[in-house]
């Protein structure tokens, strides 16, 4: 390489480097190592990781993953692909897009499904800019109190660089204000307003009604949800939402210290214009033969920026393939058998919990696999406690109040284990 480029040595290659900022010692860098010795460490490693049994969630769900899925995403075809702006040497691609449009579509019982958001979080902001967009010059944007905080934290961040003007729904026992919506929306410039479902708390809100008000005052009504759970719940669709967004983690996606994610993102055909990224759609080619292409590509690669729906310039492709995989090896009966009973386990949790009298409801509402209970004692120790015993006990949300989540993954006896060893901490506490 020296001689190619005509340089005698290292040391004339680096001559223009000053002496005085040069390093002169030796690399902190372990030994060399053979295959064989590398795995003995990567083993040792692993093994200081614990492997909790895990009844947190709070947006992200510890699923059952089919173990086909990897071992079809980890192809070479798959794994390696990018954008595909060639539509005639990337139909592979643009198809497994368009089942991901199509079963979204499906699942939120929306018109039009574009391919894809980063995340379930990022994808709520692009639909509050959506909106926006949609309402021309109505600069309010209303969410319920309801809806994960985190994902709040984002759309507060693009409102605030969008000069939008976020607001929120106060929540009363647990549930969004319906009166306080219709005074807010009665005071005019309110572009739409983001409800999620089920919302933070796990409870199942009632929206009846909600989408009338928001369209008799010119507004777009965003359902924020977790795509699994419509396997069984009424749709946005049904709720008359004209926006649908959310996160696919649920669709077997394992949660993988916290990503990469996809949302997803749902529409009415008549807000289609102004969806962010990519939408694919189905046509024929010059030999009447079925093929793929992109559409309706209002990105910054192909227009001016200032004119970009979004600047969003890459998408979850490969998540967008796991979600897809997920949902054809599951289908409609495996969807609804995982959702029910993720349903079920929870409810014979929380019946459980709530025998052994440490614990109190703290909404008396309708909730999916996800509820907030109230601990007569100290939740950071009963978290440590449970975490020593190998389990993740929940998420807490104040000084006396944990939100638990349960799976399809999660079996009677780990949550017969998990409550028959209260006794024990209430001995050493």
């Amino acid at each position: 390489m020296l001689s190619a480029i005509g340089v005698d040595s290292i040391d004339a290659l680096y001559a223009e480097v000053p002496e005085q900022i040069r390093f002169r010692g030796d690399y902190q860098l372990p030994e060399e190592m053979s295959e064989l010795e590398v795995h003995q460490l990567f083993e040792q490693l692993g093994k200081q990781n614990r492997q909790l049994t895990c009844f947190a969630g709070a947006g992200v769900y510890d699923h059952y993953t089919p173990s086909v899925i990897p071992q079809l995403l980890n192809r070479s075809e798959f794994l390696t692909s990018y954008t595909p702006y060639q539509a005639e040497i990337s139909q592979g691609t643009l198809h497994y897009i368009f089942e991901f449009q199509s079963m979204m579509a499906e699942l939120t019982g929306m018109d039009i499904s574009n391919a894809s958001m980063y995340d379930g979080t990022t994808a709520s902001a692009e639909a509050m800019m959506m909106a926006v967009a949609a309402g021309k010059k109505q600069p309010r944007f209303l969410v319920s109190e309801t809806v994960d905080p985190k994902t709040v934290k984002v759309m507060k961040t693009y409102a605030h660089f969008h000069g939008v003007e976020l607001e929120m729904i106060p929540a009363e026992n647990g549930v969004t204000s319906k009166e306080s919506l219709k005074m807010q929306l009665a005071q005019g410039g309110v572009a739409g307003m983001m409800v999620q479902q089920p919302n933070y708390y796990g409870i199942v809100e009632d929206y009846s009604g909600f989408a009338d008000l928001c369209h008799d005052n010119k507004a777009l009504f965003i359902m924020n949800g977790i795509i699994a759970d419509y396997a069984v719940l009424k749709t946005p669709g049904e709720w008359g939402a004209d926006i649908a967004v959310g996160d696919g983690q649920s669709l077997g996606i394992p949660m993988q210290f916290g990503g990469p994610y996809v949302g997803y993102m749902c529409c009415t055909e008549k807000l289609i214009r102004k969806m962010p990224g990519r939408i694919v759609g189905k046509t024929v080619d010059n030999r009447g033969q079925r093929a793929f292409v992109l559409t309706l590509q209002a990105r910054e690669q192909h227009i001016r920026r200032q004119k970009a729906t979004s600047n969003i310039c890459s998408n979850q492709s490969l998540m967008a393939l796991w979600a897809t995989v997920y949902c054809s090896l599951m289908g409609k009966p495996g969807l609804k058998e995982a959702a029910e009973l993720s349903y079920a386990g929870a409810h014979y949790l929380c019946d459980q919990l709530l025998n052994t009298g440490l614990f109190q409801l703290v909404y008396d509402k309708s909730f999916f696999n996800e509820f907030v209970l109230q601990f007569d004692g100290d939740v950071d120790m009963l978290q440590k406690f449970w975490i020593m015993n190998g389990i993740l006990g929940g998420i807490k949300l104040s000084d006396n109040q944990i939100m638990f989540a349960v799976t399809e993954k999660r079996t009677k006896e780990e949550i017969d284990r998990m409550v028959t060893s209260l006794p024990l901490y209430k001995g050493i506490s």
